[in-house]
């Protein structure tokens, strides 16, 4: 199966070798240590923003009706000293700059002071994931699981979720260093403590292809302009 039938029948995408070994440890270098699990607003950050617009957006271009731009940026660093494991979840929300009252978008929430909002359904449908790899990935250290086909559902509920995990077919995105996951939003996914002493590096990038309501404003986004392709 091609990518294009991947994200549309299973909800994700492996793209291998989108960048090579000394590219990944030059980024990583870069980077360093992240803050805690992970460091949020990476688009700030000027090689991610760079990269993120041209190799990357090249990536989910084919994939999103219009002319996508990176919208938000964090980086994970899973190592002995941070830890961590994540249960079944859907990416639901924006980090926006300030919370206004538009209809159909709620609840909020607040997240290390930046505010997030869960839209309108059709606009999670009109966003991909980027998750780009700076070390190998599997089972030992940490690699994302996902829940096959489960994009497709719309916004689940804790039992649904649980349900999910019986019908749905559990899949371990194991990648080298230089790969991507593409990913849709509304795909459930989780993963593992590391059992390896090896880190697991990755730049998450959410892309979008829609423009918010005014008075709505991304909270990294480096451009507003959408254009169509």
């Amino acid at each position: 199966m091609n990518i294009a039938s991947n994200l549309d029948t299973r909800g994700f995408a492996i793209v291998p070798n989108v960048l090579d070994t000394s590219a990944c440890h030059a980024l990583a270098s870069l980077l360093g240590d992240a803050n805690g699990a992970g460091t949020r607003d990476m688009l700030r950050n000027q090689k991610v923003a760079e990269l993120a617009e041209s190799s990357l957006a090249d990536l989910v271009r084919l994939h999103l009706p219009l002319s996508p731009i990176p919208v938000r940026g964090i980086y994970f660093d899973k190592r002995p000293e941070t830890n961590w494991l994540v249960a079944w979840h859907q990416d639901l929300t924006l980090a926006l700059k300030e919370q206004a009252e538009v209809p159909g978008f709620g609840p909020w929430s607040v997240k290390e002071g930046v505010p997030h909002v869960q839209p309108p359904m059709k606009l999670l449908e009109q966003m991909l994931t980027v998750r780009l790899h700076l070390d190998d990935t599997d089972s030992s250290n940490g690699a994302l699981r996902v829940l096959s086909g489960t994009h497709r559902l719309g916004r689940l509920s804790a039992e649904a979720i649980q349900s999910c995990r019986v019908t749905h077919e559990e899949v371990l995105c194991e990648a080298k260093a230089g790969d991507v996951l593409l990913m849709r939003p509304l795909l459930l996914h989780a993963s593992s403590r590391s059992s390896s002493p090896r880190r697991r590096r990755v730049l998450h990038i959410e892309f979008a292809d829609f423009p918010l309501p005014a008075p709505l404003e991304w909270h990294e986004a480096p451009c507003q302009t959408f254009k169509s392709p």
